[in-house]
């Protein structure tokens, strides 16, 4: 089944043009539990991995913390996100590849206390490409292993949150208020950045942004994704549940828990307290430079 994200209930550019230099197209993908093959996009899913390649470990000291591992030495990583270009066309692929695929150390990192992410992006048509066994971690906790999730790829607007310029921000400040009291909607929350896990627009920050910067040309990186632990928060829900996951009668959060978790959270993350993990790259240096931040809600 589709998702679809409802149409925004305020025509945000007409009411504020200042934004419209500012908007961006993002990918919501809309992760649903389901039993994904290593030949389709997912979250959680098997993946393709080259036969002499091998499976990735991670040797990094981890910090003491609830979520540190058992013992140390070499820790297998964990499929976590694979992309097909066919399912996201708006993701610039480097050239020569059309997957990609993003796997971490399920286990807390100094560098913002959630697992530690890498990249990596392959031609699909490459023989040598099978189902991946990978060997499995001991120890993680299930908030950094998500569940096998089916992907529901859909374009969407995004403009700015906490990104918006301060000077466009206080412009604005009256108009959003009286916005606010007249419709009950909130650019901030309801009419800005797309939640859930996402590929493009913005990152959904939950926290003053944090753009990293390209070690070589020293410019601020391109959000690549966003994996977040929700699909939607408890102020965001009216504009951000898709259509189809919207009940009958009631609202998202009349629902059963166990209903209601399986639409708002189905891979059964949980990062940095309900907040996320934000992936970026410079697409214009060679190697195409990676970094990655986080928050908390």
């Amino acid at each position: 089944m589709a998702r679809t994200t409802p149409p925004r209930p305020i025509d945000v550019e007409a009411l504020c043009p200042e934004v419209a230099d500012y908007r961006k197209t993002a990918v919501r993908l809309h992760p649903r539990l389901g039993d994904p093959s290593a030949r389709q996009s997912s979250l959680g899913g098997p993946m393709l991995w080259p036969l002499p390649e091998p499976w990735p470990h991670c040797e990094d000291d981890h910090p003491r913390t609830a979520f540190s591992p058992p013992a140390q030495g070499p820790i297998p990583l964990v499929p976590v996100l694979q992309l097909f270009a066919t399912d996201v066309p708006d993701l610039a692929f480097p050239g020569g590849t059309d997957l990609l695929q993003v796997l971490w150390c399920p286990f807390d990192h100094e560098d913002g206390y959630v697992p530690r992410p890498e990249i990596h992006w392959r031609d699909s048509s490459l023989s040598d490409l099978r189902p991946a066994d990978p060997p499995r971690p001991a120890g993680p906790h299930d908030d950094y292993l998500p569940a096998p999730c089916v992907l529901h790829p859909e374009r969407v607007t995004d403009y700015p949150n906490w990104d918006l310029p301060d000077e466009v921000a206080d412009a604005l400040e009256a108009r959003f208020e009286q916005l606010k009291e007249e419709t009950g909607w909130s650019y901030w929350y309801h009419l800005s950045v797309s939640d859930g896990v996402k590929v493009g627009g913005y990152p959904t920050w939950t926290q003053e942004p944090d753009w990293p910067t390209c070690p070589i040309c020293n410019v601020h990186m391109e959000h690549l994704l966003t994996i977040n632990s929700a699909e939607f928060g408890g102020e965001s829900w009216r504009t951000w549940l898709p259509i189809e996951d919207t009940p009958a009668t009631g609202t998202i959060w009349d629902l059963p828990y166990e209903q209601r978790t399986e639409i708002q959270c189905p891979p059964g993350l949980t990062l940095g307290d309900m907040g996320g993990i934000y992936l970026f790259e410079c697409t214009s240096c060679p190697g195409r430079p990676f970094a990655y931040r986080s928050d908390s809600s």
